[in-house]
Formats: structure tokens, C-alpha cells, sequence
């Protein structure tokens, strides 16, 4: 991936992404009316700065998406277990190691 700033626009992009989902879940899962409205279209809102930042970064469409993968994949674990309690199981962590290396295998191998 080209730029240094490549590797810190997609954990943003992860945060986003993973924080919009957040959002909407929240929001269609724990409220009502005007609030659970207001907080899908903040999840939405959010979800569309996400779209935003993981298009800026300066790198191959497909190598980035396969990398930004693994950060949100991580990003996703720890908003899962600090926003809502849930500690990954037996098959999200040999899973994870699966996108782990598949993302290491995008970053080092060099084309």
C-alpha cells in the first residue's frame, strides 16, 4: 500500500464502520420512535464518513479492501466484547487468525 497515512485512514475508516453498525444496532434493538430514528440515521451518517475515508486512502481498490478487512475484523472484536459484552468464541479467534494472515500475506507479499 502506497503512503503512510494509508495504514491510519483505514483503522478510522474500521472505526467508523464498525461504530456506525454499532450505532443502528443500538438503535433498532434498544429504542423506540423518534430516538431509534435519530439513531439509525446517525449510524447512517457515520456509515457514510466510513465510505468516505476507506476511498481516500491512496492504494490498489482490492489489496486495501483485503488489508481493511483484517482492521475491521479487529475493530469488530473489541466494539463486540466493550459495547455489548460479548467475548469472541472458539471459532471467531481461529477465524480471525484466517483473516489475520490473509492480511499479512496482502501487506508484506510484494507484487
Amino acid at each position: 500500500m502506497k503512503g503512510a497515512a494509508t495504514p491510519l485512514l483505514l483503522l478510522l475508516a474500521a472505526v467508523l464502520e464498525v461504530g456506525g453498525d454499532a450505532i443502528v444496532r443500538v438503535g433498532l434493538k434498544n429504542y423506540h420512535g423518534v430516538l431509534q430514528i435519530s439513531l439509525i440515521a446517525l449510524g447512517g451518517i457515520v456509515l457514510l464518513a466510513y465510505g468516505v475515508f476507506v476511498n481516500v486512502a491512496p492504494a490498489d481498490f482490492g489489496r486495501l479492501l483485503g488489508v481493511y478487512v483484517v482492521l475491521f475484523f479487529v475493530v469488530a472484536q473489541i466494539v463486540n466484547f466493550a459495547a455489548f459484552g460479548i467475548r469472541p468464541d472458539a471459532p471467531i479467534i481461529v477465524g480471525g487468525g484466517f483473516i489475520l494472515a490473509g492480511g499479512l500475506v496482502l501487506t508484506v507479499w510484494k507484487t
